[in-house]
């Protein structure tokens, strides 16, 4: 029997990755997929445009996983600068400037927030996710404080995903607008 192949960790670097980013985000969309889908394998929320991840990108490259010349995963770096662009994350900005973590003012600090993660469902199981993020803390560590994103609470797979890989739960709150629970995350860079 063949070894199974392992996926490469790397950088986004062509518009073709990107647009490959955003079909495997299509595919993986809460409203793409079965409620028992969701339940089980998790889901992503936020619909990005090909301009705005590439400008994204260009600011702060995000990170990918590639096997055979496929985007198979990814973790989308994400500057303040672009919160205006997605106004989904308005909350959780709101909160970056008015939380500490560690006696630290996040406003204050050097933070850098993941846009996103997604994994391929052929590929799920094989750690890419665990790796993903190794490689976003070892290649943003020396630029970067902290790493923030949010999960919505009954998006349990990915909940406990990002606590296995160190994140912490800095608060919850409900979505003003719909009331869906959200987990505000930290991850520690340095």
């Amino acid at each position: 029997m063949p070894d199974t192949p392992t996926p490469i960790i790397t950088l986004c670097r062509s518009d073709d990755e990107i647009r490959q980013i955003l079909e495997l985000q299509t595919r993986n969309l809460e409203k793409n997929i079965t409620a028992t889908e969701a339940k089980s394998q998790g889901y992503v929320t936020v619909v990005h445009t090909f301009p705005l991840l590439k400008n994204m990108n260009v600011a702060t490259p995000h990170v990918i996983a590639k096997l055979n010349d496929k985007v198979v995963g990814y973790a989308l770096a994400m500057l303040e600068d672009f919160a205006s662009h997605t106004p989904v994350l308005a909350p959780m900005f709101e909160r970056i400037d008015r939380l500490n973590y560690d006696g630290v003012s996040l406003k204050d600090s050097n933070f850098l927030v993941m846009g996103q993660i997604c994994i391929d469902k052929s590929c799920r199981g094989m750690g890419i996710f665990d790796e993903l993020y190794l490689f976003f803390k070892k290649h943003y560590r020396s630029d970067y404080d902290f790493l923030i994103t949010e999960v919505a609470s009954r998006n349990t797979r990915s909940s406990r995903a990002h606590s296995r890989v160190g994140f912490k739960i800095l608060e919850e709150y409900p979505d003003p607008v719909d009331g869906e629970l959200w987990e505000f995350v930290v991850l520690k860079l340095r």
